[in-house]
């Protein structure tokens, strides 16, 4: 529950940064439905804005339930699902985060899945097992990568300034690209995984640059404009880097 008015002068500021970059990576904002419709007209179309859940229902007498049609009608192109959080503090499963993926693609939003593992769960040595089940219980078949992305956050991480190491990293995340591939054939190799934990501009580079990762959940230092841009501002000069490279290639 992070978000009042007052902070819709961040995403103008973040908006305002990055109206002379080249578009070489989507960025968006996840923010409290009760801002999506403002902080659409005050991204002004230099990032995206999306929603932090949305209900599992599609309507119906569920007062107080937000839809993912509802959240699309006030200007999301995307929204959050099974956010740890959710999952622990509302007792979300992965049936009802599946649900939830299902409805975000019937809206046409962007669904961005979440799972992850507790520090108990790492410690016992189950890390890779407990996301191959939530991936298994949460990805709706059918998904497609234009419609999906997964977001990796190791719960002890969030927050904490504590950080998986790069081998760590890059097991999950290929565990993660197997278990979706299992789960959704060919398109399970095309759907992008982030990874979110205690990202910042110091580490975002390092995280970037491993193999799967194909962006960042940004959690606390999206919250204001600087340390977000100081982000956007490494990915954006990794893009460039990697575009010029192809265009080295190609000659």
């Amino acid at each position: 529950m992070n978000g009042m008015a007052v902070q819709l002068r961040e995403v103008e500021a973040m908006a305002a940064a990055l109206k002379a970059t080249p578009p070489l990576a989507d960025i968006l904002i996840c923010l409290p439905a009760t801002l999506i419709t403002h902080a659409v007209q005050a991204a002004a179309g230099r990032l995206a804005i999306g929603a932090e859940d949305c209900s599992a229902e599609i309507s119906g007498s569920f007062t107080g339930d937000l839809s993912a049609e509802m959240l699309k009608d006030a200007g999301a192109e995307a929204v959050i699902v099974g956010h740890s959080e959710r999952r622990q503090h509302h007792g979300e499963t992965d049936a009802i985060v599946a649900t939830k993926a299902n409805a975000a693609r019937r809206a046409g939003l962007l669904a961005i899945i979440c799972i992850g593992e507790t520090r108990a769960q790492r410690l016992a040595g189950n890390a890779l097992s407990v996301c191959g089940e939530q991936i298994a219980g949460s990805v709706p078949e059918g998904m497609t990568a234009t419609g999906t992305v997964i977001g990796y956050e190791p719960l002890w991480a969030i927050g904490s300034g504590r950080m998986p190491t790069a081998t760590q990293i890059i097991a999950m995340h290929a565990h993660i690209r197997a278990c979706l591939i299992d789960r959704l054939g060919a398109e399970g190799n095309e759907l992008r995984i982030l990874y979110g934990g205690s990202v910042n501009a110091s580490n975002a580079a390092s995280i970037l640059a491993l193999p799967e990762v194909g962006g960042v959940l940004v959690g606390g230092a999206s919250q204001t404009a600087a340390p977000f841009l100081a982000i956007c501002r490494v990915t954006l000069k990794m893009a460039s880097a990697a575009v010029n490279a192809r265009k080295e290639q190609r000659r």
